[in-house]
């Protein structure tokens, strides 16, 4: 197999240049050793390598230890050839201990942090955090990031929109779930957040996990979409019948939102300009029905926008808001660069309107 075919040696270089900055990050703080327990950095250290923490844990069974002279993955036995062989690039050692006895992996650790301090993401006992730039600059993605990502958010607006357009009114929240999960996974994509509600549930509540309920006159299909690590978030609405008029004044709502993300603008100035957009709408509370969304990547939230979130915003940054109001959402993930937003999660086929230039996704009206 020849390197250019060999997928974990093209992403050899990636990860190569991310150990360099977190080796940076070491030399800065004068600590012995950064140890990675998260999903999220194994993924972005490895570009784009997935331990696959199991149901809902933030870190799996590869962990990673970066030192000056060393980069090494803490596994179990179980683990550690397909990690090996299928998700980890050239330049990594290992440490593999019987999934009985990883307390062996802090003897470890300790070792080769020589007495100095260790760094962590997730830091336990006698640990310290990682430095908030790191945190940062992972936000902001590289050239190869970027694309890995417009390939997710492509496929995953696509089966999406395969699910809705199937759905029938008799079916239930579970069924539509089910459906885009199973488009999701189809398509080689982790659905690590399915959220689904029909014509009744949809008016309620703001995150409506599925039910056995029918869908009736309306259905919602939301997703968080993982592939290489990075989480494409969106979502879609359909219905059976007229779709509800007032998505325009919530697609005008959103505009002023997304006009507001620029480079060397503040998370909070965005947040400000969404608190703007829903006074103008006459719906000054809903703001604070949900969280509005944020910076993503590595996380479906690496962080959310609020009063206070002073971060700047930079090109090579992720974002996914999503306002709403009275059974209304829409949310897609975007990448700012050099000339301005880029939707990651544009389906073409999907009934859209041209709102301040940028393609927005409409309701789909089923018969």
């Amino acid at each position: 197999m020849s390197v250019t075919s060999d997928p974990l040696a093209v992403r050899g270089a990636e990860a190569a240049a991310k150990l360099a900055l977190l080796r940076e990050a070491l030399a800065q703080a004068g600590a012995g050793a950064i140890r990675l327990r998260g999903e999220d950095w194994f993924s972005w250290a490895t570009a784009g390598g997935m331990s696959l923490a199991p149901g809902s844990c933030e870190t799996g069974p590869g962990g990673l230890l970066v030192t000056s002279e060393e980069a090494c993955v803490l596994t179990d036995e179980t683990e550690a050839e397909r990690l090996r062989q299928e998700e980890v690039p050239p330049g990594f050692t290992f440490h593999i201990a019987p999934w009985l006895d990883t307390e062996l992996h802090e003897t470890y650790v300790l070792g080769a942090a020589g007495g100095r301090a260790v760094l962590s993401d997730r830091p336990g006992p006698n640990e310290q955090p990682l430095p908030a730039h790191l945190r940062l600059r992972r936000m902001v993605l590289n050239a190869e990031e970027q694309q890995r990502y417009r390939v997710l958010g492509r496929a995953a607006a696509e089966a999406i929109g395969e699910a809705l357009r199937a759905a029938r009114p008799d079916w239930t929240e579970y069924q539509l779930a089910g459906e885009g999960a199973r488009a999701l996974l189809r398509r080689g994509i982790q659905p690590s957040l399915v959220l689904a509600a029909g014509e009744r549930r949809l008016a309620r509540w703001r995150r409506p996990t599925p039910s056995h309920e029918a869908l009736g006159a309306r259905a919602m299909l939301s997703c968080c979409a993982c592939r290489h690590g990075l989480v494409a978030r969106l979502s879609r609405s359909a219905s059976f019948g007229a779709a509800p008029a007032a998505q325009d004044e919530l697609l005008r709502l959103e505009a002023t939102g997304l006009d507001a993300v620029r480079a060397g603008q503040s998370l909070a100035a965005v947040y400000h300009a969404f608190e703007a957009a829903y006074r103008h709408a006459n719906r000054p509370e809903a703001i604070r029905e949900r969280p509005q969304g944020g910076i993503t990547g590595y996380q479906a939230c690496e962080l959310a926008a609020s009063p206070s979130t002073a971060t700047g915003l930079e090109t090579g940054m992720a974002f996914a808001f999503n306002p709403g109001f009275d059974g209304l959402g829409i949310e897609d993930t975007f990448l700012l660069g050099a000339n301005g937003l880029e939707n990651l999660t544009l389906d073409p086929q999907w009934p859209a309107a041209n709102i301040g230039g940028r393609m927005r996704p409409l309701w789909l009206e089923l018969t």
